[in-house]
This record gives structure tokens, C-alpha cells and sequence, in this order.
């Protein structure tokens, strides 16, 4: 917050109330002093708006130096009261020396008559009015320091949470590599060519990973490029006994969505899926955008003599929190086990990089 009338319209919106009060008090000033109008109001709002810039900037600088939170109650209330006693002092000092040039200019339309008993109404004013502007001040002061607890406590949220979205991406990069390096260790005995395959195949995932690594948000279609590496990875592997088909609909390749979303949910389809089918199977990875919701399912089958899944539910819990990191409660992620398939269905804002900020 800097300085009163700092601002351009506040500094109207503080003249236009100035005069409308010096105006007010002019009337008053002539219905009770049984004076003209306009001598009242060429005496009254001159002096008025004088005393409105003078106690502004006192009232301001006044409560900068003597903060409630940092003062005693009592030596705020001590200088306040006689900063108002000397405002209000002031005031039918200026009243009175200003009426008094006037009188002795000796013209028509300039001068009233101050008795004593009116200079003390404008010095009980003044007093009253300085509390009143303090007491707006200390508003202010108040609601700013407010805003800015409030920005100090978001910003300290924002990094918390990003720190976490970093450590839960950081659990899904090894747990990916040790399965890898599992699946090249079984293939180094029985297929040293499609263990040398996978090796490089690894190597490109991980290279277009790292590349995405700086950003907050990829699109679905890059997304998909991370996939398809990962899936040739394990192709290697499982040859025909894995199958994929793909059902993206074009409006949704463009949303935004953390890096690395999807892909636990395949490789957990690969491992807790088709890895214990002897027939493998087909893995279903569909995503559409549904007016302001990008939709993603995937789908893989399970064995029907398995009750449970032998995972830990690393994987779907990252992309629980990692959803609910990025969009909180605009998005969700819903998985179950049905007719021998299972379903992961993720629903989140569809935000492109027209609507997004990197």
C-alpha cells in the first residue's frame, strides 16, 4: 500500500468526498450562522479540503509508525487522541483566519459571522473527523497486511505442492526402470538380440522423458509418444501375447496433462494384467474431450482365478494425488475390477496451451 491519494481515481473519489462534506457543512454553516450561502461555501470548502489533504497524510503516516499489532493500546490511543486534538485545533484556526481576510477585504460575498460557539462545533468536528479518517486507515493497513498473509500462505502452498508433485514423479521413473531392468535380465538368457532391442528401447523412453522433464504440463499427444516407447519396450518382451489399440479422439490430443500420467496405468496394466494371462491379451487406452472434461480410460484384462491384485497400488496412487495436486477437486480418477477386466477411468479439466500457463 503507498501513500494516500497515490492513486488517481482514489485521489478524485477523496476530492469529490471532500467537497460534498465541505459543502454540507457551508449549508449547515449558513442556516446557523444566518449567512449567504456562498459566503459560507467560499469559507468552508477551501478550509475543508485543506484539512482533508493535511489529516489524510498525517492520519496515513501516523498509523504506519504505530501499528496495532506492534503498539501498546494505550501510546496508540495517546498519540491518535492528540494528533486529533491538534487536527481539529487546526481546523478553526484556518476557519478563523480565513474568515477573519475575508472580513477585512470588506467585499459582499465573502465573510460570516464565527461565533466562538460555531469555532468550537468545526473543532469538535475536526477531532471527530481525524479519529474517523485513522480508524479507515488502520482498515486499510489491516486488509492489506491480510492480502498479503494470505498471498505468503498460497505462495507457501504452491511450493509445497509442487515439491510434492516432483517426489511423486520421482517414484514413478524407478519404478518403471526396475521393472525394465527386470524384463532385460529375464530376455539376456533366452534372447540376447531382443534384450539389446529393449536396452535401446529404454534408453529412448528415457530420453524423451528427461526432455519433458522442465515442464509443468505436456499434451496427450506427447503423453502417447512416452506410451508407445514404453509399450514397444515390453513388446520385445511378450511379443503377440500383447496387443494395444488406441481410441484418442483428435480434439483431445492437444489438453494438457501432467508428464507421466498415463503411463503407470499401462505399464501396471502390462505387469498385473497380461503378464499373468498365458494368452496375453488387449490393452484398451481411449481418451475423448467432453466439453470442458478430457476423459481417459484404460482398460486391460485380468486372470479370473485372481482375487486380488498383487500390486501395491503405487502407480494409481500417484496419479490420484498428482491430479489432485494440479486441479484438486475438478478432477478424479476412478479404477475397479469387472468381468475379468480393469478399468482406470481419469476425468479432468480439458486445458489446452491457449488456456493454460506453462
Amino acid at each position: 500500500m503507498s501513500g494516500p491519494l497515490s492513486k488517481r481515481r482514489g485521489a478524485v473519489a477523496v476530492l469529490l468526498a471532500c467537497m460534498a462534506l465541505g459543502l454540507a457543512l457551508a449549508f449547515v454553516l449558513a442556516r446557523v450562522a444566518h449567512a449567504p450561502w456562498l459566503n459560507a461555501a467560499l469559507l468552508v470548502v477551501p478550509a475543508t479540503l485543506v484539512y482533508a489533504i493535511g489529516t489524510g497524510f498525517s492520519a496515513f503516516y501516523l498509523c504506519r509508525a504505530y501499528p496495532l499489532a506492534a503498539r501498546h493500546p494505550a501510546a496508540v490511543a495517546g498519540v491518535m487522541g492528540v494528533a486529533a486534538l491538534c487536527a481539529g485545533l487546526l481546523w478553526a484556526t484556518l476557519l478563523q483566519f480565513l474568515n477573519s481576510v475575508s472580513l477585512l477585504l470588506d467585499v459582499r460575498w465573502l465573510g460570516v459571522n464565527l461565533t466562538p460557539s460555531l469555532l468550537a462545533l468545526f473543532f469538535g468536528l475536526g477531532v471527530l473527523l481525524y479519529c474517523l479518517v485513522a480508524a479507515v486507515h488502520y482498515l486499510l493497513l489491516e486488509f492489506v497486511r491480510a492480502r498479503m498473509a494470505e498471498q505468503r500462505g498460497l505462495q507457501a502452498q504452491l511450493a509445497a505442492q509442487e515439491a510434492q508433485l516432483r517426489m511423486l514423479r520421482t517414484q514413478i521413473d524407478p519404478h518403471f526402470l526396475f521393472n525394465s531392468l527386470n524384463s532385460i535380465s529375464a530376455l539376456t538368457s533366452i534372447d540376447a538380440a531382443g534384450a539389446r532391442q529393449m536396452t535401446l528401447q529404454l534408453a529412448s523412453f528415457f530420453r524423451q522423458s528427461l526432455s519433458l522433464e522442465a515442464h509443468r504440463k505436456i499434451t496427450l499427444e506427447q503423453e502417447l509418444v512416452l506410451i508407445r516407447h514404453f509399450l514397444a519396450i515390453e513388446q520385445v518382451r511378450f511379443g503377440a501375447r500383447l496387443q494395444v489399440a488406441e481410441a484418442v479422439e483428435a480434439d483431445a490430443l492437444a489438453c494438457l496433462l501432467p508428464p507421466m500420467l498415463i503411463q503407470p496405468l499401462v505399464e501396471n496394466a502390462v505387469k498385473h494384467g497380461i503378464c499373468n494371462l498365458t494368452e496375453g491379451g488387449l490393452i484398451e487406452i481411449k481418451a475423448r474431450r467432453a466439453g470442458s472434461l478430457l476423459q481417459i480410460a484404460v482398460r486391460n484384462p485380468v486372470d479370473a482365478d485372481q482375487t486380488a491384485s498383487r500390486g501395491t497400488g503405487v502407480g494409481l496412487e500417484n496419479v490420484r494425488q498428482r491430479l489432485a495436486g494440479a486441479h484438486g477437486h475438478e478432477a478424479g480418477v476412478h479404477w475397479g475390477r469387472r468381468d475379468g477386466y480393469f478399468d482406470v477411468m481419469i476425468s479432468m479439466p480439458a486445458r489446452t496451451g491457449d488456456t493454460e500457463d506453462e
